[in-house]
């Protein structure tokens, strides 16, 4: 009689949270509750790549360095582990081997399944129109910039006439005398440049040798920049004394004062907090 209570009984197996349940109820439970709207705003990140993050919507995210990336920022922002959010997310985006089942669906109910394809194999098409779209926002200032370089060239023409070519040639260096920046000779080939406003100015100048999210305050603590730099990428520091930086690999960011590479700030994988990013601070600080 008991043998048949006993085997009938049911087992209830703790059922794993993912990373964006993790991540959802690290937001909207506790003390501090929050708007997924504020954390967007703070983070610089946009609220639709923090909401397909909850969902484990990961093909809404272009590149999967860009998807570990913003997991990282948001993880350490809601006092998880980083390390832990992103190991998560490369299981269930099946990055990590053995991670899933052979068929690739979870179908076997003894292996580890995962939660959402990769990108690469769920819609290529869609994929591909989400990096087109991601690639225009991220640079449109450059788009605009030459759209309004076609439309002067095109009244040039029309107002000096066809026959003017002269005119309308030497036209052609007064653009790139402007678009010509000195600039330091960069250890890493570049790959994307952040910032350029102050591109003609700056006399600090940041760019990742690894992987790093990095963050810049004014004086009054409000965010300037915050985001998960690449190997290559670039950021223009605004010109001023009260601009600090948090580095969460302080080790991975080359750091260049007037045209001069100077010493790490930092060790790899160190987070480092509260460096004041002007000339002199970062030159004393190394002597």
């Amino acid at each position: 009689m008991n043998e048949n209570i006993e085997n009938n009984e049911e087992v209830q197996v703790p059922v794993e949270l993912t990373a964006g349940e993790i991540l959802r109820n690290a937001r909207t439970t506790g003390r501090r509750k929050r708007e997924i709207s504020t954390v967007a705003k703070q983070l610089c990140i946009r609220e639709e790549f923090l909401n397909a993050l909850e969902e484990g919507n990961y093909t809404f995210i272009p590149e999967t360095v860009y998807i570990l990336g913003f997991a990282r920022n948001y993880a350490m922002e809601l006092g998880l582990n980083p390390d832990e959010i992103v190991e998560k997310i490369k299981k269930e985006m099946g990055l990590i081997p053995g991670a899933c089942s052979a068929s690739g669906d979870g179908a076997d109910d003894e292996g580890p399944t995962c939660a959402r394809p990769s990108l690469k194999e769920e819609n290529p098409a869609k994929a591909f129109f989400v990096r087109v779209y991601q690639f225009i926002y991220q640079n449109w200032i450059w788009f605009a910039g030459a759209l309004a370089l076609i439309v002067l060239a095109i009244v040039l023409v029309f107002a000096l006439g066809g026959d003017d070519k002269a005119d309308v040639e030497n036209t052609v260096p007064v653009v790139e005398v402007v678009a010509k920046v000195n600039e330091p000779e960069f250890k890493t080939v570049v790959r994307e440049r952040f910032g350029t406003e102050n591109r003609e100015k700056a006399n600090v100048i940041l760019q990742a040798a690894q992987e790093s999210w990095v963050k810049v305050e004014d004086g009054r603590g409000n965010t300037v920049f915050s985001r998960v730099l690449v190997a290559g990428d670039v950021y223009y520091v605004p010109v001023g004394e009260k601009y600090k930086a948090t580095f969460g690999n302080a080790g991975g960011v080359d750091v260049w004062v007037n045209g001069k590479l100077i010493p790490d700030i930092g060790k790899d994988g160190e987070r480092k907090s509260g460096i004041l990013l002007s000339p002199d601070s970062l030159i004393s600080s190394k002597k």
